[in-house]
């Protein structure tokens, strides 16, 4: 990580030419660990960059070879190297939004289930009218009212938007869990209302709930690269799987490469998080398991 460098290394354009000839010159007793292929998520590498290594090729003639093996954009810049750059940007937009919709939602859901009357009345229909509201209209919508947008506003945008569905199984968790006998125990003993929900209710309905927060994080990286291959993403440079899709778009049938191997990367994170969902929901659904056997 940057933080963890000196801060020497910080302050002169190490990463801007050699790296390796600049560390050797400002601390000769210093060791690195250097990376198979050396290469850079956000420049292109240039003869001379790295000792016995010639410069990245820019446009068609970019195509994976043993230098970039999954080839590099039009502009030279190394594809693996971005796409391992990306995966924490995608990630990170997956588990912190849906980290944001999760904490939406059950606060919400878990209030309406517990409280009702008239409490539960309005936060219902305060669900459903967030519902009604595409979500990708409002996420248009939202991501038009930034002049520059970042990971972060992504991040707070598709969570806000995504918390709907968690309030709703939430909320049943609630209403079904607070006749249990030990929730009117806890009541008689003299434990507040927000004891009895978060120290009694949440924790025996919280493993329901973690199904649709992992489903909401394929989803939220599906539209955070959505976004991002439609032009609303973060602003540049920002090496997402989104962005690389869109950069190769006009070009295609002769850089296919470019969207190949961020398409199999999205599919494959994808995939990965629907099976972990499917996995939790066989594991805590009762119903499912008496199906089994």
């Amino acid at each position: 990580m940057r933080s963890w460098e000196p801060a020497v290394f910080r302050q002169r354009p190490f990463r801007t030419r050699n790296y390796a000839k600049y560390l050797q010159q400002e601390d000769p007793d210093s060791w690195a660990v250097w990376p198979p292929i050396f290469q850079d998520p956000y420049r292109r590498l240039e003869a001379g960059d790295w000792p016995g290594r010639p410069g990245n090729p820019i446009g068609f003639a970019a195509r994976p070879s043993w230098q970039n093996p999954l080839g590099a954009n039009q502009q030279g810049v190394d594809v693996l190297a971005q796409l391992i750059y990306g995966a924490q940007i995608s990630l990170s937009v997956g588990f912190i939004s849906m980290g944001i919709a999760a904490a939406i939602g059950i606060t919400i859901g878990g209030l309406a289930g517990y409280l009702g009357g008239w409490v539960d009345v309005l936060l219902s229909r305060l669900i459903e009218v967030v519902m009604c509201i595409p979500s990708l209209v409002l996420i248009l919508a939202l991501v038009a009212l930034l002049d520059n947008v970042t990971n972060f506003h992504l991040m707070a945008v598709i969570g806000i938007t995504s918390w709907t569905g968690i309030a709703r199984l939430t909320r049943a968790e609630f209403l079904k869990l607070k006749e249990m006998d030990y929730v009117t125990a806890a009541r008689a003993l003299g434990a507040g209302r927000v004891r009895i929900m978060v120290r009694h209710i949440l924790r025996n309905g919280l493993a329901p709930v973690l199904v649709p927060i992992t489903f909401g994080i394929a989803s939220a990286i599906l539209v955070e690269a959505g976004l991002s291959y439609l032009g609303f993403g973060a602003s540049p440079p920002n090496p997402s799987w989104g962005t690389l899709l869109s950069s190769g778009r006009s070009s295609i049938q002769e850089m296919w490469w470019l969207i190949v191997f961020p398409g199999l990367a999205i599919f494959f994170t994808v995939l990965a998080y629907n099976l972990i969902g499917e996995g939790l929901q066989e594991a805590t659904d009762p119903r499912l398991n008496q199906a089994g056997q």
